[in-house]
């Protein structure tokens, strides 16, 4: 029986040509070899599986190839290249940094450094995993990295380059790796499958690159697995079943059912997904997914980032017409909402079914961003405050007082017209709906405030009540403006029933108190039952007397508080300032 090795090391990458999805970098690679513009150090970074210890090889091994082709690849047939093709080149180091990331490693490095390569031209030293190294190991590789010999040339690679120190960064020619396309990936399963003599389906294979992230290596640990559950026969049926992946058939099923507003079936089809033993969780992000490849699949513009194989994007692009754009916009916000309430439901089966149940009905769809759908019957309830306005949603109002019994301050009120669902109520909107009501106090602003209302008369001694009462209520919290009230005492315009004069010291009092304006004009409103009352600040004109500072002007003070203080200085012969 012939030894198995695995797809992974059995098609790893040998040339330049045979690199997957990094175009650029392998292009830049071989023009430096062609060109002779080697730079000393390099940095190759990027996630799991992209190639990056693969590409350092390759440029490792072709750079001391002795026949070079014109493109700059390797020849694999002089001695150089098949002594490193048979791992027996002594011009190529490998070094993990993840078990050898001390200073006594990076010296005994160094020291290998200082001899000459005996064949060949450059002597290569692959680091993995440079970012393992420790902060006193990178002091100790810096000057041999910056000034190395002319035979030497470094490869560090790593996966989390934000973990390397900056001085050994500036050092180097910095390549990023990509993650590598879902087509890429698919593309090179396809391959491999034909040469190990594979029947696949191309749906399978596309299933396996989503699974691997953009790792090559992933993608290929996965096709192995595949290959020996299914055989020689690879079908998208089989995939999903060994991997545990949602069958994309549900979420066809299931916005079918959306769409026709059969919740029952919707309901069933989401039992049946639990049944199976997939994750509610893992159901509502595959559900937002495939919601957005219909959004993009709408557009033709756009239906190229639908990665999917060519009969499955054939598939949402027939249901993406079927779709209204507003019902994929609106159940990308309630899914969106249901997935971020998800972790702190109590029961969260029963968020997922309410979602579900808010799809179905295009009534309840914008339940999750606007709590108000659509405009109510509004009414003035009697026995309350003139400006206090409810809404009405049966027979009685919530006092339990008929429709037909109350009456209107102002004018008759009409029916509210029904609003669109996608708008949303305020105040404002209600009152042009209902005539001139005054509006309550909880929304009422000087700005908004209705100009035809007369305002309820106050006196001076209401209102220095409700002036004392914000300062017990508030003296902990806001002491700084507690104590600029304490020491101003607010007037009441005699021409104007309805704004407070206030005078203050200093600007810096003002300041503090229009900080605070809007909330205490929201206070004292209450308190007086005054929904348009204003507060003016003003700062004294009154210059009060300056502090002597300097010794002159303190002499002065003195002087002219006592005028023997003169006399006194001259008898004893003090010098004046």
């Amino acid at each position: 029986m012939e030894d198995f090795i695995v797809s992974a090391r059995k098609y790893r990458p040998s040339t330049f040509k045979s690199v997957v999805g990094q175009d650029a970098i392998v292009s830049t690679l071989k023009n430096a070899i062609t060109n002779r513009h080697l730079a000393h150090s390099f940095l190759f970074c990027g996630q799991r599986g992209v190639g990056k210890t693969s590409c350092a090889r390759i440029l490792a091994k072709t750079i001391n190839c002795e026949h070079q082709t014109p493109d700059g690849e390797a020849c694999n047939k002089c001695d150089s290249c098949r002594s490193f093709n048979e791992g027996r080149s002594l011009n190529i180091h490998e070094l993990d940094a993840a078990s050898n990331n001390s200073v006594d490693d990076i010296r005994l490095l160094i020291e290998q450094v200082r001899s000459a390569p005996q064949a060949g031209k450059y002597k290569v030293y692959i680091i993995d995993e440079v970012h393992m190294l420790s902060t006193q190991a990178f002091n100790a590789f810096l000057k041999t990295l910056e000034e190395p010999p002319p035979y030497a040339i470094f490869i560090l690679a790593t996966t989390e380059k934000h973990k390397i120190i900056p001085t050994i960064l500036s050092r180097c020619q910095i390549f990023d790796f990509k993650r590598i396309q879902l087509k890429d990936v698919a593309g090179h399963l396809a391959y491999i499958s034909t040469q190990e003599g594979v029947e696949t389906d191309m749906e399978a294979l596309h299933i396996i690159a989503e699974k691997s992230d953009g790792s090559m290596r992933d993608a290929l640990s996965i096709y192995d697995q595949m290959v020996s559950f299914a055989g020689r026969q690879l079908t998208y049926k089989k995939v999903i079943d060994n991997l545990n992946i949602l069958d994309y058939d549900y979420y066809f099923k299931i916005t079918s059912d959306i769409i026709n507003g059969d919740v029952s079936a919707a309901l069933l089809v989401f039992d049946e997904i639990l049944s199976n033993g997939f994750d509610s969780y893992l159901f509502i992000g595959g559900l937002s997914e495939h919601l957005r490849n219909l959004i993009v699949a709408k557009n033709p513009t756009t239906a190229p980032l639908v990665e999917k194989g060519s009969q499955m994007k054939e598939k949402y692009i027939i249901q993406a017409a079927l779709c209204p754009e507003s019902f994929l916009f609106s159940g990308l916000t309630l899914l969106n909402q249901c997935g971020i309430n998800y972790k702190m439901a109590v029961n969260q089966r029963l968020l997922v079914e309410i979602a579900l149940i808010r799809l179905c009905t295009p009534s309840l769809q914008q339940t999750a961003s606007s709590p108000v759908q659509q405009a109510p019957h509004v009414s003035l309830t009697p026995k309350s405050h003139p400006a206090s306005v409810s809404k009405v949603s049966t027979s009685e109002t919530s006092s339990g007082v008929p429709k037909d019994k109350l009456t209107a301050v102002h004018t008759p009120i009409p029916e509210a017209k029904e609003q669109k669902s996608t708008s949303k109520l305020n105040f404002l909107s209600v009152q042009k709906i209902i005539g001139d009501i005054p509006m309550p106090l909880s929304v009422t602003t000087a700005e908004h405030a209705s100009t035809d209302h007369k305002p309820v008369a106050i006196t001076s001694e209401q209102i220095h009540q409700a002036w004392s009462n914000y300062i017990n209520t508030h003296k902990e919290k806001k002491r700084n403006l507690c104590s600029i009230m304490t020491l101003v005492e607010p007037v009441l315009n005699t021409d104007d029933n309805s704004y407070i004069e206030i005078i203050l010291g200093n600007t810096v009092q003002q300041q503090t108190m229009e900080e605070h304006k809007t909330e205490l004009l929201d206070f004292l409103r209450q308190q007086l039952n005054h929904p348009i009352l204003k507060i003016h600040t003003i700062v004294s004109k009154s210059e009060s007397k300056t502090k002597p500072y300097t010794a002159q002007e303190k002499y002065e003070h003195m002087k002219n508080k006592n005028s023997d203080v003169e006399k006194l200085s001259s008898q004893l012969g003090l010098e004046l300032p």
